[in-house]
């Protein structure tokens, strides 16, 4: 047979392969690390340790680019990309920590996010309840009590009694978490009350807290709302602004010892979808939910109860959702489960020119690709549909871990 490339994405693939040719396993031990590249963007530093950088890089066998101007001395910053295989880097970090210029603290910056990166498992604590992630996608189920939500399957006309039941077939169907809110975050949508809210969301929490067991999430942006839900059994808050709008939803998730899932989102609802701008759409998402993450630590918010989500739609024009789904790997640097909801979202229609009833099969395909891409949580309207996708795809994402 002809020589072919081998598009390898981890270690685990590539130490498989070593298997299967035999190599001695003191040698697996010394070229795993070489074989799999990795390219790792420092934020704007000083143009000479940029330089010193690029020169240490230079010297291991591996690359750092940087902007012209800071070569040749016009810029006096730049971003960084950092090119080598995981030996290179590691040498590289060794060697930083004989350096001056702060140099030394941005090559343990570059270990802990690749530490966070190849990591494969991680415990995401609900009130103490631990939940190991790392060996196949959990699916929320969403559960809108609302009139006016972007897909049309509002429960708020249901009793309590035959919202239980709508949640009970969800979780039969497979649901992991059902996530419930009582206000639509849709484009242009407008905010109600916390009372408003109160009255839509509370009676399905003390109905189905008694009869479910899988953990529950309030979605909502108000303390007051996280508060009542809290005491009804939801143990994760669902923040779409990710701790901002309320003060006082940090403070109130620590003493719950609920777990968060802090969204990036551009704007709010009533504006979000008004000409949204990026230079860089990733690096301003990854900012901005290492600078929520840490506002949640200085919370009192543990880091085992924190989740990301990149807030697909949420000030997002259909490039940025895109990217967003091609680069969702990055978001494994930050080293929390990621969540992403995708389901029958606006930009899968404009693409297949499907309203939203006709949206099933192309939100399948967009799961399956952030499987494939780290997300550990999908917030999924069709629960049934849906589940099947995600075991499809666990079963080959996670076959070679022997976690199938």
């Amino acid at each position: 047979m002809k020589p072919y490339v081998l598009a390898f994405k981890s270690s685990e693939d590539l130490v498989s392969e070593f298997k299967k040719i035999g190599v001695d396993w003191g040698g697996v031990g010394i070229m795993a690390p070489k074989g799999i590249s990795r390219i790792v963007k420092v934020s704007p530093i000083r143009s000479f340790s940029a330089n010193i950088l690029k020169q240490e890089m230079l010297s291991l066998g591996g690359d750092v680019a940087l902007s012209r101007d800071s070569i040749t001395g016009k810029a006096k910053k730049t971003a960084c990309l950092i090119i080598g295989n995981s030996s290179q880097i590691s040498h590289l970090i060794e060697k930083l920590k004989h350096q001056p210029f702060g140099l030394d603290l941005i090559g343990q910056e570059v270990k802990v996010a690749l530490k966070n990166f190849e990591e494969k498992r991680s415990v995401l604590d609900l009130s103490g309840k631990k939940i190991r992630l790392g060996n196949r996608t959990l699916v929320m189920g969403i559960i809108n009590a609302t009139p006016d939500s972007f897909s049309g399957d509002g429960i708020v006309a249901l009793d309590p009694q035959e919202a239980c039941e709508f949640a009970l077939t969800m979780v039969r169907d497979g649901a992991d978490i059902l996530d419930i809110g009582g206000e639509s975050s849709r484009p242009g949508s407008r905010r109600i009350s916390a009372k408003e809210e109160i009255r839509r969301v509370l009676p399905i929490f003390k109905k189905i807290s008694k009869k479910i067991r899988v953990p529950l999430s309030i979605d909502t942006t108000k303390s007051e709302v996280a508060h009542a839900a809290l005491d009804a059994g939801a143990s994760i808050v669902n923040d779409i602004s990710a701790l901002r709008s309320d003060r006082k939803m940090a403070r109130l998730a620590a003493r719950y010892k609920a777990a968060v899932v802090l969204m990036h989102m551009k704007g709010t609802p009533a504006t979000m979808q008004k000409a949204p701008c990026y230079d860089d759409v990733m690096h301003e998402i990854m900012s901005f939910l290492q600078e929520r993450m840490d506002r949640a630590l200085d919370a009192g918010i543990p880091r085992e109860r924190i989740i990301v989500d990149p807030g697909i739609g949420f000030g997002k024009e259909l490039g940025h959702n895109l990217e967003i789904l091609r680069r969702l790997s990055d978001l494994k640097s930050l080293g929390r489960p990621v969540l992403i909801g995708l389901s029958r979202k606006r930009f899968i229609g404009s693409i297949l020119d499907a309203d939203i009833r006709n949206r099933a099969w192309g939100t399948a395909a967009a799961l399956g690709l952030a499987i494939a891409g780290g997300a550990n949580i999908v917030r999924v309207h069709d629960v049934r549909e849906m589940k099947q996708v995600v075991k499809l795809t666990d079963t080959v994402v996670y076959s070679l871990k022997g976690r199938s």
